[in-house]
């Protein structure tokens, strides 16, 4: 039988007290953490670059030269880093019928009132859309940084296409570092997420209220077709 699109090979329930549920391997969680490291010294170092105000930051680095020399090549890290998390999650990350419902009903999730939204499966819509929003991000700002890496590519770009790729680079940067922070601040609302990224696991109680249709998939092995419909709202 066919593994549901969003269960992982490795994801699977160890009965206890408190029942724990794998949801990210040790290969994942390093994955992980190395992108955000990348996009983490990257938004320093391009943040030194981007104002006077801030060349400060330029300290963290060794100074601007250094500052300069090595953002791009955090950037290389950052793009092969966030490709290895493509690949392990894109599928799951795909929009389905109930996702749409989800975003809006996003006022109950936010109160709190998750029984009145659709049951998900390993990803909510928001956790989607944070995902191929950064995938956009990451395109635009590798390929604009590569116009602006004039220590291997000067000769292949002209002065227009680098004031053109100045913008784009400053504007997918500040996105970026947006859509960043919502992310961080939800991983910290929604109790018990950072655990998974840390440890690689969640409580069965947490994969039941916040993802309960890819827990149900986990334990009966089977797509649930019919768990992606909401309760009605009281």
């Amino acid at each position: 039988m066919e593994r549901p699109y969003d269960v992982g090979p490795d994801d699977k329930v160890h009965p206890g007290d408190p029942v724990t549920v794998d949801r990210y391997t040790p290969a994942a969680r390093i994955n992980h953490w190395i992108t955000a490291a990348s996009l983490v010294l990257l938004a320093l170092s391009g943040l030194a670059l981007f104002h006077p105000s801030l060349f400060f930051l330029t300290g963290l680095f060794g100074g601007g030269e250094t500052t300069r020399a090595i953002h791009p090549w955090i950037g290389v890290v950052l793009f092969f880093g966030f490709l290895g998390l493509f690949l392990r999650f894109w599928r799951a990350n795909l929009w389905r019928g109930e996702d749409g419902t989800w975003m809006r009903r996003l006022s109950d999730v936010l109160r709190g009132h998750e029984e009145n939204v659709p049951e998900v499966g390993k990803y909510n819509a928001g956790q989607k859309l944070y995902f191929w929003t950064m995938s956009v991000l990451i395109i635009i700002m590798i390929g604009s940084g590569v116009v602006l890496w004039d220590q291997y590519f000067a000769e292949y770009t002209s002065v227009g296409q680098k004031r053109a790729a100045v913008l784009i680079h400053a504007v997918g940067a500040v996105v970026s570092i947006c859509v960043w922070i919502v992310h961080v601040y939800a991983a910290i609302w929604v109790r018990g997420t950072i655990r998974a990224m840390v440890k690689g696991s969640v409580t069965g109680g947490w994969a039941w209220r916040h993802h309960r249709k890819w827990l149900r998939e986990l334990v009966t092995g089977k797509r649930d077709d019919q768990g992606s419909g909401a309760k009605p709202a009281e």
